[in-house]
């Protein structure tokens, strides 16, 4: 296929990656799934919050979409995706989101650098969920960063609120199916959602950091859990952390293991 010629594609949309400010696509969001063929698809860049609520995805939701093999990224999974081609299909149910994830889990991203992958999911142990409050003024900048896009975007008769950094980094310390120890920073949307949700549920934001530790250490390892890890788009040997799924893992998957 030419790398200008546009194609139609599907898959099942595993991670969202926190948003990142960008010159050219307002907020650019790192989404990643699998097609019907059990093979990565990266979808970059998808400008998100300015998407029409119809086109809006969350994780297990089916997509359809139009994309061009992009120039300036020679990973095999990554599409550069047409947003208005966006159609949500539908959400994936449990059954097939443990197939999916079992068929997709590898040992370490060793093991799926090995298989030519720059996106894999790996089954975590001894988890230790830890945070850092960002100084006020890294906030302060974040805010006005921020601030600015969304300023910019108004002038094009387009209103989005501007986006709330999180007042926290997220860290995982976890160890591999090989035993190797490893820490990663977490670049998952979704956890720092389920943070914002949970402060504001919670008496506290002790509280809610200490619910959201026993969901990562205690809750999800024993139901099913899975990182999501990708690499770095210049820096190929760089493996970021973008994604932190559950998936309840059921008796029949450990027979495939």
């Amino acid at each position: 296929m030419s790398r200008l010629q546009a194609s139609r594609d599907e898959c099942v949309i595993l991670v969202k990656a926190l948003p990142h400010r960008s010159s050219n696509y307002f907020e650019t969001v790192c989404c990643a799934g699998v097609g019907s063929d059990l093979r990565w698809r990266r979808l970059y860049p998808v400008a998100f919050r300015v998407l029409d609520p119809a086109k809006q995805f969350g994780r297990w939701d089916r997509l359809s979409y139009r994309y061009t093999t992009p120039s300036d990224d020679s990973r095999a999974e990554s599409q550069k995706v047409d947003p208005e081609s966006i159609k949500v299909l539908g959400n994936l149910k449990g059954g097939e989101r443990s197939r999916i994830a079992r068929m997709l889990t590898r040992d370490c991203q060793i093991h799926a650098a090995s298989l030519g992958e720059t996106l894999t999911l790996v089954r975590p142990a001894n988890v230790a969920f830890s945070w850092k409050r960002k100084s006020e003024a890294a906030l302060d900048r974040e805010r006005q960063k921020h601030a600015n896009l969304t300023a910019q975007l108004s002038a094009f008769e387009k209103q989005v609120q501007p986006l709330e950094p999180s007042p926290y980094t997220f860290r995982f310390s976890w160890m591999d199916s090989n035993g190797v120890a490893r820490r990663h920073t977490c670049d998952d949307w979704e956890t720092s959602t389920a943070f914002t949700r949970r402060r504001e549920k919670c008496a506290t934001e002790a509280e809610a950091l200490k619910s959201l530790k026993a969901t990562y250490e205690d809750d999800y390892p024993t139901r099913g859990m899975r990182f999501a890890l990708g690499t770095h788009k210049r820096r190929k040997d760089q493996w970021l952390l973008v994604g932190v799924i559950r998936v309840d893992d059921s008796p029949q998957d450990e027979l495939f293991i």
